[in-house]
């Protein structure tokens, strides 16, 4: 009897009724991008400064313009440093005494030995902030002493990928993928209109963790879902092309941050349109794989047909049956043991394991690290989400003719000397800045480019969803202490996350190399195999794209 794979040679591996499927959940894809990233504009960070009461009476009555009052009012305001003390301290003195001098309101209580006799205090009566919009920052006033309860927020949203990537895949694979799908849609979309309703910081967090722990699972089982639909030829091509519509939702998201600079308007008009993916319960239908992996067989033939028909094919007679898509012989029973047991696995594992936290660090970290470089936020994030489309072409064009390592380890090394030549170059040299960090950007999407490819490539059947699963968690712990390295480290040197970024990048560069390559190998199918991998050399018929065998398999 023929397989799925068989059946799809003749009604079509990538014909029309894929196509369509491919599109519409690519917009899916495209909605991803503002809860991933969306801190850099939900927690966009002005210039402020202490509110210090009758400030504002003595500037008008003084005639001053808005740099003197900032000269007379604010400690160390003159340095031009954006320091701490001129951001979260200010004189404790009342502006509202009489006998203060409009041309020198301190000379009472400086000297010339001292810099200052006035007492400093707290930020006791809130903050000025320069900026005509707002953000989570601006209401909450998360800075200064508060500013911790930023990289909260964001570490709060991976902590939820993390957690949900497990439990959203267990569910994908015990209840199916389009009921998974539109149950993470529904609960992303209401959670993320109660996050624009948030009253307070709190609730808003608890909202924004539950995106996160449905957003990123439901992202990849959209992912999943195409690729079961397509042949095995066309599972690369359209594992590459899903991800660069997050690129897409990327310039879109920069347009509507510009249009929108309030952050409650900006998170409904970014969360709204997801209501629309609900109706996905009439486009999409189950994974015609999942169903045939339950024993379902006659409703995957009706899929079957529903492709044929889509695809203006007709289902030839003979292929009215199916047989599962199974491994012959005794089945093993994955374990976690199994990833470190023996020497090649275990090398594969704890390389893959820093790997995918390397490549999570440098992209979220680059693109937090633009939030607060000073420059024309917007502009910059878009000219940054452009070279994620180039930095797809060249994989295309690469990892199937000069193979993974190779163009993988020259990412790394273009991302991690990037992020050095970007925190050394002068910041009035701002093109030659900018292309840097860009360049930066186009090497760390590639590596995630191709560890996705990657790491399923080096893993025994019956082990690889457990090895893609615990080597990507990876992914979601660098995402949760990435804010930390961002907001904590510029505050001691505002290029010091782009050196720690260049070092970690740099390092990956040499450890690739010690991975096999893939390219032209035969998928291992035993312990056996994967060990064997650096000394293989068998041409490879099969060429698969993260998830092949569902986690009900290797439960079982």
């Amino acid at each position: 009897m023929p397989t799925l794979d068989d059946i799809l040679e003749h009604i079509g591996e990538f014909d029309l009724f894929q196509k369509r499927t491919f599109f519409i959940l690519c917009l899916l894809s495209a909605a991803f991008p503002p809860i991933y990233v969306g801190v850099v504009f939900l927690g966009f960070i002005p210039e402020h400064r202490c509110l210090s009461p009758g400030v504002a009476e003595l500037s008008s009555k003084c005639g001053w313009s808005l740099e003197e009052e900032l000269n007379h009012t604010v400690p160390e305001w003159g340095n031009h440093e954006k320091s701490l003390t001129s951001q979260c301290w200010r004189y404790n003195m009342d502006w509202n005494m009489t006998g203060l001098s409009c041309t020198s309101p301190l000379e009472n209580f400086t000297s010339l030995n001292s810099q200052s006799r006035v007492p400093l205090m707290h930020c006791e009566d809130g903050w000025v902030y320069d900026s005509s919009g707002t953000s989570i920052v601006t209401e909450f006033n998360l800075v200064c002493e508060d500013s911790w309860k930023l990289d909260l927020f964001q570490s709060c949203v991976n902590a939820g990928f993390f957690v949900g990537s497990i439990s959203i895949g267990y569910v994908a694979d015990r209840f199916g993928r389009k009921l998974c799908l539109l149950i993470t849609i529904l609960i992303n979309s209401i959670s993320g209109i109660l996050m624009a309703f948030a009253p307070s910081y709190t609730w808003m967090v608890i909202f924004r963790l539950i995106q996160g722990l449905v957003s990123k699972g439901g992202w990849l089982t959209g992912y999943i879902l195409i690729a079961e639909f397509v042949g095995l030829k066309y599972r690369r091509t359209v594992g590459i092309v899903y991800q660069a519509a997050f690129s897409v939702g990327l310039l879109v998201l920069a347009a509507v941050a510009y249009a929108i600079p309030h952050w409650r308007w900006l998170q409904l008009a970014v969360t709204l349109p997801n209501f629309f993916f609900l109706l996905y319960y009439w486009c999409l239908p189950e994974s015609p794989r999942w169903l045939i992996a339950q024993k379902k067989s006659d409703k995957a033939m009706k899929v079957i047909n529903r492709i044929a028909k889509g695809n203006g094919k007709k289902l030839p007679s003979s292929f009215q049956s199916l047989i599962p898509e199974e491994e012959d012989g005794e089945k093993h029973n994955p374990s976690f043991l199994d990833l470190v047991r023996t020497p090649q696995i275990r090398k594969h594992t704890f390389i893959l394991m820093y790997t995918w936290f390397t490549s999570s660090v440098l992209y979220q970290g680059l693109i937090m690290h633009m939030g607060i470089a000073g420059g024309n936020i917007y502009l910059d994030f878009f000219y940054s989400a452009l070279v994620e489309f180039p930095a797809a072409l060249i994989l295309i064009l690469t990892v199937d003719r000069i193979g993974r390592r190779y163009p993988w380890a020259a990412a790394n090394v273009v991302a991690g000397a990037a992020c050095l030549a970007t925190a050394l170059i002068p910041e009035d040299l701002y093109w030659l800045k900018a292309t840097a960090a860009c360049l930066g950007r186009m090497g760390i999407t590639m590596c995630y480019e191709i560890i996705c490819l990657v790491n399923p490539e080096l893993y025994p059947t019956f082990l690889r969803n457990l090895g893609v699963l615990v080597c990507s968690s990876m992914c979601d712990v660098g995402g949760i202490i990435t804010p930390f390295i961002v907001y904590r480290l510029a505050e001691i040197w505002h290029e010091l996350p782009l050196v720690v970024f260049a070092v970690v990048g740099l390092i990956d560069g040499g450890l690739v190399l010690l991975l096999p390559e893939t390219k032209g190998k035969t998928l291992p199918e035993t312990i056996e195999d994967a060990e064997n991998m650096h000394r293989q050399g068998k041409s490879k018929d099969k060429t698969i794209y993260l998830h092949v065998v569902t986690t009900e398999d290797a439960h079982n």
